[in-house]
Parts: structure tokens; sequence; C-alpha cells
């Protein structure tokens, strides 16, 4: 797949990028040296490569999963502007 400079400015359009006509043909270059590494990328066998997140393999640090009230109620509402009774107070929005 080729990209010309046609294709090249309705992509700029389309991300609402502003390309002066002088530098589209430098992004519609830009864009089919992607498109060729990603052909270059489809040439690679995958077959028997089992999926991961990461190049290392390690485990998450796991934690026994329990119900707790928090006990953080003055923390959380430290740096509220304004609290008021426990909560956080907010003004009218709705009249």
């Amino acid at each position: 797949m080729s990209i010309d400079l046609e294709t090249a400015a309705r992509v700029a359009k389309l991300a609402r990028i502003r390309v002066e006509a002088d530098a589209l043909p430098e992004l519609a270059d830009e864009f089919n040296r992607i498109l060729g590494f990603i052909e270059q990328l489809h040439e690679v066998d995958i077959d028997g490569v089992e999926p991961m997140t990461g190049v290392t393999p390690m485990r998450l640090k796991r934690r026994e999963d329990v119900v707790t009230d928090g006990d953080q109620q003055d923390k959380v509402l430290a740096n509220a502007p304004d609290a008021r009774e426990g909560f956080f107070a907010v003004p009218k929005v709705v009249e």
C-alpha cells in the first residue's frame, strides 16, 4: 500500500493536524516508511510463540483481597476545599 499526497492530506485533516502543502511529500513518505515496517512485521513467523505482556517473565505481588472500611476519611478530606460533616461540600449547581 502506498500513501499519496491526497491521502496524507486527508489523514492530517482527520487527525486535526495542520500540515502545510510543502510538508505533505515528507509526511506521505513517512507514512509509507511506517507501512513498510508494518509489512516487514507481517513476514515474521510467530507460530508457537506464546503471547506475553512484558519482555521479562515476572509475577505481580499479590495481597489478600479483604474488605475494609478504609479508615482514611481524614486523609481523603484533607485536601478538599470545603468539607462538612465528613463529606465533600460542593456548591449548588441546579436551582
